[in-house]
């Protein structure tokens, strides 16, 4: 089923940090069981570095924490601590977005799939994240 391209808002609780990014309005969402993601129950979408874009001052508001190989970078908000996107490992040249943090009326459905973290690269081979940030022609 293709799904219409369409801009997206969100960010986090405080407002603080606000960003749009350019994805289907049917998107398929990762739900991790890593150490990290397991801990903060995010579940994200994932889009090519390109579609998305930082507005306004939020890069002020933002600090990132990273750990274990240091290739992802979990981004969050410094005032209310929500993690609205970050640059997943699995995808480094692209940005992962948690779906609940998508301002109401563009998602129009989302489809969960399960990532293995604890399992992360039998599950990186098994699963085709890797192609989730790579643009469409």
């Amino acid at each position: 089923m293709e799904s219409d391209m369409v801009m997206h808002n969100g960010g986090c609780h405080c407002r603080r940090v606000r960003w749009r990014v350019q994805a289907p309005s049917s998107v398929v969402a990762w739900n991790c069981n890593c150490s990290d993601c397991s801990m903060r129950g995010n579940t994200h979408f994932i889009v090519p570095s390109g579609m998305f874009e930082l507005l306004g001052d939020s890069r002020e508001c933002l600090t990132t924490y990273t750990f274990g190989t240091h290739t992802a970078k979990h981004t969050f908000c410094k005032f209310c601590g929500i993690t609205s996107f970050y640059i997943p490992r699995s995808n480094p040249d692209g940005v992962a977005v948690t779906f609940r943090c998508v301002d109401a009326g563009t998602l129009t459905h989302v489809e969960i799939k399960h990532y293995d973290g604890r399992n992360w690269e039998s599950s990186y081979n098994q699963t085709d994240i890797a192609s989730c940030s790579q643009g469409t022609d």
